[in-house]
C-alpha cells in the first residue's frame, strides 16, 4: 500500500486510496482496546490478524484494478484480469468473513463502508458485459444514496433499459422534489405501466402537488393501468391532507372493487381520510373492521381525526384502548395526543402522556416537544410549558409561538413582548403565526406605542401580505379604537377574505359606528363574499346599535336559509329583538334554542329588563338557576337593573349579597351603580351614601352619575354637588352633570350657582347634547330633533301633533315643566315639550304606519317621560328602550 501512496495525488485514484483506509479505519484503535473486542467475541488474536491481512492484500488487488482503469493506455485484457481477480479476491474474503459468524462484529463493519459496492458497480459500469439486471440495481443504489447524478448519466448510457429502469430513475427525480424532469422522463418512457405511474403520483403526493397527484391517477385508470395498493394509498394520503371528502370516498368505491379494501395499508389510509374530513363516523366503522391488524398508523389516525373534530375526550379514550392492545405509540401518536388534550384542557392526562414520552424516547424529538409546550400552554399551566420552552436544545418557532399564544389566552400578555424581543434576539425566523398572538395581545393591554413598532416590523418582514397578519392588524387597531388606522390596513390588504371584512365590521360595531358597519357589510356582500357566523353575530349587533328592526329581520331571515347552526347568532338574535323593543320574537327565539349557555339567559333577562319587565327577568333568573346555569358578571348587571327599573328593593338587596357569597363574584362599579340606582329611586339615599362610602372598588363616572340623578329627583343639593364635583374630575368635557346640577340650582332658586355652572360650560365649549328620537319605516331611519322642520312632510306631521294635542289636553293632560330646561321661559318650555322629538316621531308614524300596528320610537337622550292621551310611559334611552304606544287610526277620530 506504501508503493501506491507513493504514486502521488493522482485525482480519483488518490481520493480512492484515501477512502480506502479510512475504510479500515478500525484498525488504528488502542491496541487493548482491540484485544478486548477479539477477546469478547472469542477471536484468536493471530486469526484476527491473518484476516486483516486478507483484508489489506484485497485493498490492494482493488486498487490495482482501479489504478489500471485510470490509465488509459493500460491493455483492455490487462484490464480485464484484474477486474476479474479483484471480484475473485471478494468473494473469498466475504466467504471467509462468513466463517467467523456474527459474533465477528468488526469485521462486519466492513460491510457498511461501501467500498466493495463501489469497486463491484465501477466494474459493471466499465464492462461491456454489464446486463440491465446489474445496471438497474446500480441506479437503485445511486438513487438511494442521493446521487441523481450519476444514476442518470448510468442511465443514459444504458443501450437497454425497461420498465424497471424507467421506474427508477423516475422514482429518483420525484423523491428528490424534482418533479418537472421526473415527469419529463415518464412522457419519454416507450411503454407506461403501474411500475411507471406509481413512483410518479406517489412522488407528487409526497410534495404537495395532491391535485396532481389525483389527475394521474385518473388518466391512469383511463388508460386501463391498475394502480397498486401503495399508489392508492398515496392517492388517499393526498385526499387527507386536502380534505377532499369526494374524491376519497371514490377511492374508497375503487378500493372495494379491487379488493384493496381489506389491505392493512390501504384500509389504514382510508381511516385517515374519513378522520381528517371529519367525517369520524365512516373513520370509526372502518378502524373497527382492522381488529387484530390496528397499527399505530390507523390509531394515530383515529385521535388525529377526533382532535381536529373537537372531541377531545373520544381522542383520550381512543389512545387509552391503543395503549392497552399494545400497539406502540410513535413521534405522531404523541403530538396528536397532546393536541387532543390542548382542546379539552385535560392538563393531568397530558402530565401522564408526558411521562410516556419520557419512557418511550421520544423526549428529545422536536415535533414531540412542541406539542409538550403548546398542551401545558393552552392548558393554562404556563410554568411547565416555559420549562420545557427553556429545555429545548433548539429554538423552535412553533414553540414560542404555542407559549405566545397560551400567554394571550388566560392573561398574561405581559410576557408576550419578552418572549417576541427573545425571539427577535436570536434571530429566530418568526413567521406569520407569531405576530397575530402579538397583536392580539398589544389590543387587549391598549398598548399603542409597541403596536406601532411592532407593525413596522411587520411592513420590513414582508408580512404585510399576509392576510392572516393583516386581519391581525385590523382586529387590533379596532379593539383599540384607531378605526382609521383599521381602515387604511383593510384598504391596502389586496385579496380580502371574510375575516378581513369581519374584522373591521366587528370594529366598526363595538365602536359605536353601527351606520358604517351596516354600510361596510352591504359592500362585502356585493363582492360575493358569504358572511360567516362572526360576521353575522357583529352586523346583528349593529342593528340592536341602531335599532333598525327590518333590517335585523332581514339577517335573521338569511341566517335561516343558510342552515346554519351557531348559538352565539342566536344569543345576538335574542338581544337585538330586544333592543328594538320586540320582546315576544325574542322570547320566541329563545325559547327555539336546541343549546343554551349564561350569554343566552343575560341576554332575555336584560333584554325583559329594558323593556319595562323587571318582574318576567327575575322568573328567567330563577328558571336560569333551576338549569344548573351558573350566572355571570353581566347577568347581576341585567338582574339589579332589573330590580332597579321596578322598585323591587328587597330582591335587589338579596342578588346582590348572593354574588360573592353564593357564586364568588366579586361586585365592580356597575353593581354598584345599579344598586345605588336602586336606593335612589326608592328615596333611600342615605342608604345609598353608605353603600358608596362602603364600595370595594373605586368609584368610577357610572356610579356617580347613578347618585346625581337620584339627588334630582329627590331634590337633595348637597350631595348632588358632591356626585357633580367627582363627574367634573372623571369626565369634565360631559355636559350631562353640569346641565342637571344647574337645574337642581335653578329649581332650589339659586340663580347665581345656575349662572356660574351656565358660564363655565360656555368657556369650556361644553355644548348640550341634542336629543333625537328616531322611527324606521321600510328599512329606512326617518330622524326628529326637538320643534325639527326639515322632514318633507313637516306641515302634515304638525297638523297631526296639533290635532293630538288638543284631544290630550280636553282629556285634561297639563304639561310637566320640570322636565324642561330651567334658562328657558315658559312659552319657550311649553313650545319644546309640545313639539318634541319624541312627538314628532309618533306624529309621522300615525301618518305612515297601517292601523294596530305598534310604533316604534328611539331616542338618544337618558331619560325622559312622556304623557300621551292618558297613556304614560317612562324608558331609559340610555339602554335605547323603545317607547311602545300602540295606536288605532279610528280612536282618534
Amino acid at each position: 500500500m506504501t508503493w501506491f501512496l507513493s504514486l502521488g495525488p493522482l485525482g480519483p485514484w488518490h481520493s480512492f486510496l484515501t477512502d480506502c483506509y479510512s475504510a479500515l479505519s478500525f484498525y488504528s484503535e488502542d491496541i487493548s482496546t482491540l484485544n478486548t473486542k477479539v477477546s469478547r467475541h472469542l477471536i484468536h488474536p493471530h486469526l484476527f490478524s491473518f484476516f486483516a491481512l486478507i483484508l489489506i492484500g484485497h485493498c490492494y488487488i482493488i486498487a490495482s484494478y482501479y489504478f489500471a482503469l485510470q490509465v488509459s493506455d493500460t491493455n483492455y485484457d490487462t484490464i480485464i484480469s484484474i477486474k476479474n481477480i479483484a471480484i475473485t479476491s471478494w468473494v473469498m474474503f466475504k466467504l471467509q468473513l462468513r466463517l467467523l459468524g456474527p459474533s465477528c462484529k468488526a469485521l462486519h463493519q466492513f460491510n457498511h463502508t461501501g467500498l466493495a459496492h463501489f469497486i463491484y458497480n465501477y466494474s459493471v459500469v466499465n464492462s461491456s458485459n454489464s446486463n440491465t439486471f446489474d445496471l438497474n440495481r446500480l441506479i437503485n443504489e445511486f438513487s438511494k444514496s442521493g446521487r441523481i447524478d450519476e444514476a442518470r448519466k448510468m442511465f443514459d448510457k444504458m443501450s437497454e433499459r425497461d420498465e424497471f429502469s424507467w421506474s427508477t430513475i423516475i422514482a429518483a427525480y420525484a423523491n428528490l422534489g424534482r418533479l418537472d424532469e421526473a415527469r419529463e422522463l415518464f412522457d419519454e418512457a416507450p411503454k407506461k405501466s403501474s411500475f411507471t405511474w406509481s413512483p410518479l403520483i406517489s412522488g407528487y403526493c409526497r410534495h404537495g402537488c395532491e391535485i396532481e397527484a389525483f389527475e394521474l391517477f385518473c388518466q391512469m385508470r383511463l388508460e386501463g393501468q391498475n394502480p397498486s395498493q401503495y399508489t392508492l394509498g398515496s392517492v388517499l394520503r393526498g385526499c387527507s391532507i386536502l380534505g377532499l371528502r369526494q374524491r376519497g370516498e371514490n377511492l374508497h368505491g375503487y378500493a372495494i372493487k379491487a379488493g384493496f379494501d381489506s389491505n392493512v395499508f390501504v384500509a389504514t389510509g382510508l381511516v385517515d381520510m374519513y378522520a381528517k374530513c371529519k367525517c369520524i363516523l365512516e373513520a370509526e366503522c372502518l378502524f373497527e373492521t382492522l381488529t387484530d391488524r390496528k397499527n399505530n398508523v390507523s390509531s394515530t389516525a383515529m385521535i388525529t381525526g377526533y382532535s381536529q373534530s373537537g372531541d377531545g375526550y373520544k381522542a383520550i379514550e381512543c389512545f387509552r384502548d391503543m395503549r392497552a392492545e399494545g400497539v406502540e405509540s410513535n413521534q405522531f401518536t404523541f403530538p396528536s395526543i397532546l393536541t387532543a388534550c390542548a382542546t379539552v384542557s385535560a392538563s393531568d392526562f397530558g402530565a401522564q402522556v408526558h411521562g410516556c414520552i419520557v419512557r418511550s424516547g421520544f423526549g428529545a424529538n422536536v415535533f414531540v416537544q412542541s406539542a409538550l409546550v403548546c398542551m401545558y400552554a393552552k392548558c393554562g399551566d404556563l410554568r411547565s410549558a416555559r420549562k420545557g420552552l427553556e429545555t429545548m436544545e433548539t429554538d423552535d418557532v412553533i414553540s414560542y409561538n404555542s407559549m405566545i399564544v397560551g400567554c394571550v389566552r388566560h392573561g398574561f400578555e405581559e410576557e408576550v413582548l419578552s418572549l417576541f424581543k427573545k425571539m427577535h434576539s436570536r434571530d429566530m425566523k418568526i413567521d406569520a403565526f407569531t405576530f397575530p398572538s402579538v397583536l392580539n395581545s398589544f389590543a387587549s393591554m391598549m398598548d399603542t406605542k409597541n403596536s406601532k413598532s411592532v407593525h413596522c416590523l411587520i411592513i420590513k418582514t414582508g408580512f404585510e401580505a399576509y392576510n392572516l397578519v393583516s386581519n391581525a392588524l385590523v382586529d387590533m387597531y379596532a379593539k383599540q379604537g384607531s378605526l382609521a388606522c383599521a381602515c387604511e390596513v383593510f384598504n391596502q390588504t389586496v385579496d380580502k377574505d371574510v375575516i378581513s371584512w369581519t374584522s373591521l365590521v366587528t370594529g366598526y360595531a363595538h365602536n359605536g359606528s353601527h351606520e358604517e358597519a351596516i354600510k361596510l357589510f352591504h359592500d362585502m356582500i356585493t363582492t360575493g363574499t358569504c358572511p360567516d357566523e362572526y360576521m353575522i353575530a357583529s352586523i346583528l349587533s349593529a342593528c340592536a346599535g341602531l335599532t333598525v328592526l327590518e333590517f335585523g329581520k332581514q339577517v335573521h331571515a338569511n341566517f335561516i336559509k343558510s342552515g346554519l347552526e351557531s348559538l352565539s347568532i342566536d344569543n345576538s338574535l335574542v338581544t337585538m329583538y330586544a333592543k328594538c323593543g320586540c320582546i315576544e320574537d325574542a322570547s320566541r327565539v329563545f325559547s327555539s334554542m336546541r343549546v343554551r349557555n349564561v350569554i343566552t339567559w343575560t341576554a332575555l333577562i336584560v333584554g325583559y329588563a329594558q323593556n319595562g319587565k323587571g318582574k318576567d327577568s327575575l322568573q328567567f333568573y330563577d328558571q336560569m338557576i333551576a338549569t344548573g346555569t351558573k350566572p355571570d358578571f353581566i347577568t347581576f348587571i341585567g338582574l339589579l337593573f332589573a330590580c332597579s327599573h321596578a322598585g323591587l328593593v328587597e330582591n335587589g338587596l338579596r342578588y346582590f349579597e348572593s354574588m360573592d357569597k353564593v357564586y364568588g363574584i366579586k361586585p365592580g362599579p356597575e353593581h354598584y351603580a345599579c344598586m345605588i340606582d336602586l336606593w335612589g329611586r326608592s328615596g333611600h339615599l342615605n342608604e345609598a351614601k353608605e353603600l358608596l362610602n362602603r364600595m370595594d372598588v373605586k368609584p368610577d363616572a357610572t356610579v356617580w352619575k347613578a347618585l346625581l340623578g337620584a339627588c334630582r329627583v329627590h331634590g337633595d343639593l348637597e350631595l348632588g354637588e358632591s356626585a357633580a364635583n367627582k363627574l367634573f374630575e372623571l369626565e369634565p368635557s360631559n355636559a350631562v352633570p353640569y346641565i342637571l346640577l344647574a337645574n337642581m340650582y335653578s329649581a332650589a332658586g339659586r340663580s347665581e350657582d345656575f349662572a356660574r355652572i351656565r358660564q363655565m360650560m360656555k368657556s369650556m365649549g361644553i355644548r348640550k347634547e341634542p336629543g333625537c328620537s328616531w322611527i324606521e319605516m321600510n328599512s329606512h331611519v326617518h330622524e326628529f330633533m326637538s320643534e325639527d322642520r326639515g322632514h318633507p312632510r313637516t306641515s302634515e306631521i304638525y297638523s297631526k301633533l296639533d290635532e293630538i294635542m288638543i284631544l290630550i289636553k280636553e282629556a285634561g293632560y297639563v304639561p310637566d315643566k320640570k322636565f324642561a330646561l330651567h334658562d328657558m321661559d315658559e312659552e319657550s318650555k311649553e313650545l319644546g315639550l309640545a313639539y318634541h322629538s319624541e312627538k314628532l316621531a309618533i306624529a309621522f308614524g300615525l301618518l305612515t304606519l297601517p292601523p294596530v300596528v305598534p310604533i316604534r320610537i328611539f331616542k338618544n337622550l337618558r331619560r325622559r317621560k312622556v304623557f300621551l292621551w292618558g297613556l304614560l310611559v317612562e324608558y331609559s334611552p340610555q339602554t335605547l328602550v323603545p317607547i311602545l304606544v300602540s295606536f288605532e287610526k279610528h280612536a282618534m277620530k
